[in-house]
């Protein structure tokens, strides 16, 4: 599977972007894809997830309530909605892939190039 984030750009705090993860492969419905986010001078961390079939999603306490993940598997696409957006979601943001559901980076097997998010105060 590879996969492709995008979408990324500058905005200001309290607005919203939407980031597209674009994957190539017939078996891409059969996994479930992460977000994860590495901010300048961090350690890279998990923003959210979707299972293989968007029946279970799963969120990182710090955009609970403000980003939201979608998936059309018909379109080998994933989103990730971001409203509400802070100057701390600055970051580039990594999709993955993996065949578990799973928020542990580690256990992701492909990863996109990554998208970057700026957000001014």
């Amino acid at each position: 599977v590879q996969l492709q984030a995008s979408g990324g750009g500058l905005v200001q705090a309290g607005g919203s972007l939407r980031l597209s993860c674009a994957a190539s492969g017939r078996t891409f419905s059969s996994y479930t894809v992460g977000w994860f986010r590495q901010a300048p001078g961090k350690e890279r961390e998990y923003v959210a997830a979707i299972s293989w079939s968007g029946g279970s999603a799963n969120y990182a306490d710090s955009v609970k309530g403000r980003f939201t993940i979608s998936r059309v598997n018909a379109k080998n696409t994933v989103y990730l909605q971001m409203n509400s957006l802070k100057p701390e979601d600055t970051a580039v943001y990594y999709c993955a892939a993996t065949t578990r559901f799973t928020v542990v980076a580690g256990d992701y097997d492909y990863w996109g190039q990554g998208t970057l998010v700026t957000v001014s105060s």
